[in-house]
């Protein structure tokens, strides 16, 4: 299979997915799909995730990466590759290249988590750094080409790549028969356009829902314009969904065959990402928890068209984001309080007031004193405290029960 960039825009068929997955074979892993008791019991119907989240690299991406620069001509093979990523394409393109002798050029911005950095080296491409944001290491990495002669190797944008991704399509059509709905996190709309390419072929009633953080949803502004249109500063947590335009090739297959596309807030990010770590025990980046978010979000609108499955496209999350994302998650759910309250500024006080939070069994992560504030009277001071709870029952009855031993709580 080889795409000239005459024919760049040409449709993607079932006959290309099923190519792409003779290709893959030996170097994509057919990635476990495992039910989810606790979501199965929200929606009301039988929900799967599909784990691209353990396959090599840590995502989808190095199906369609491969698919795409196997599909090469010699001479261009021997030009070498480019490409621009922050994070999983970048990796995917690096494997990729490895596994069938090409060299690879990655070009990152400046400030790539360092893991990400890292493993791209580690898989074999030569990296840049290059820029603040995606669009800046883009410019670069396409100026490259034109210098070098090297193929530039779009991350969503182009027939192979789509036809690459849409081999999890077909697993998930061996793996769940009689699936009725598949949620699947958009950026660009590689993913879900080769989804749903490979599945509506086969199955033309199943549901596909496309997902978009609400920071970063282009999507719904082009599908109501029939254009990709781009939306100026996308903002989210979700790097691998960040995308301000979608591509020209996926677009047109969103717009025909996916049937629905939801964004996701933040907070629902959050929760979601620390719902795949505490019950389904994955390790899951923000975006490729964003079909879960959808799920946990309105869970109602998935219970008559089960059994589910939820893509996890991805698990290359960065440490110290992980940390911030699960802080934002645990506090979304009630499980962090702040309070502020004034005392009777004396020995022991602080003492007889975590004597009433352990009562009530919060765990008091941080405090901190003010003194000189001139609200506060002469014998007062006024006390800020991070408290671990068990949810926003839990957080109502920590208020209550500091009330009722008679300390002012400030709101």
């Amino acid at each position: 299979m080889s795409y000239r960039p005459a024919d760049s825009l040409r449709p993607v068929t079932l006959d290309d997915v099923r190519g792409a997955q003779k290709m893959l074979t030996g170097v994509a892993r057919a990635t476990a799909m495992e039910g989810s008791r606790h979501l199965s019991q929200l929606v009301g119907s039988p929900v799967h995730l599909k784990c691209e989240n353990l396959q090599r690299t840590g995502s989808f991406k190095l199906r369609g990466a491969y698919v795409r620069i196997a599909g090469l001509l010699p001479e261009e093979r021997a030009a070498g590759v480019v490409a621009a990523s922050a994070g999983n394409h970048a990796q995917g393109v690096a494997l990729a290249s490895s596994l069938l002798g090409v060299h690879s050029t990655v070009f990152m911005p400046n400030g790539a988590p360092l893991p990400k950095i890292s493993a791209t080296r580690e898989y074999g491409a030569e990296v840049r750094l290059h820029g603040q944001v995606v669009d800046e290491t883009l410019a670069a990495a396409q100026e490259y080409a034109a210098e070098t002669g090297a193929v530039f190797i779009h991350p969503f944008d182009h027939p192979d790549v789509i036809a690459g991704q849409g081999t999890v399509g077909l697993e998930i059509l061996d793996q769940c028969p009689e699936v009725g709905t598949i949620v699947v996190g958009i950026g660009g709309g590689g993913l879900a356009a080769g989804i749903a390419v490979a599945v509506k072929a086969v199955r033309p009633d199943v549901r596909i829902v496309g997902v978009q953080a609400a920071g970063a949803a282009a999507y719904p502004p082009s599908l109501a314009a029939g254009r990709p249109v781009t939306v100026a500063n996308p903002a989210t947590m979700a790097d691998g969904i960040r995308v301000g335009r979608p591509g020209d090739v996926p677009f047109a297959l969103v717009e025909e065959l996916v049937d629905e596309v939801r964004t996701v807030g933040e907070d629902q990010l959050s929760a979601a990402l620390l719902l795949c770590l505490e019950r389904a025990k994955m390790v899951v980046e923000p975006a490729g928890a964003s079909p879960v978010a959808a799920l946990l979000a309105d869970p109602g609108a998935f219970a008559s068209a089960g059994p589910v499955v939820a893509v996890l496209s991805g698990g290359n999350v960065d440490p110290v984001l992980l940390q911030r994302v699960l802080r934002h998650g645990m506090a979304a759910q009630g499980r962090y309080l702040a309070v502020r309250l004034r005392l009777t500024d004396r020995p022991g006080a602080l003492a007889t007031l975590l004597g009433v939070l352990s009562a009530v069994d919060a765990n008091v992560l941080d405090v901190s004193h003010i003194r000189t504030d001139p609200r506060l009277g002469l014998a007062e001071a006024e006390v800020e405290l991070h408290l671990e709870t068990k949810g926003p029952v839990h957080c109502a009855e920590v208020g209550q029960s500091l009330r009722e031993a008679g300390y002012t709580v400030i709101d």
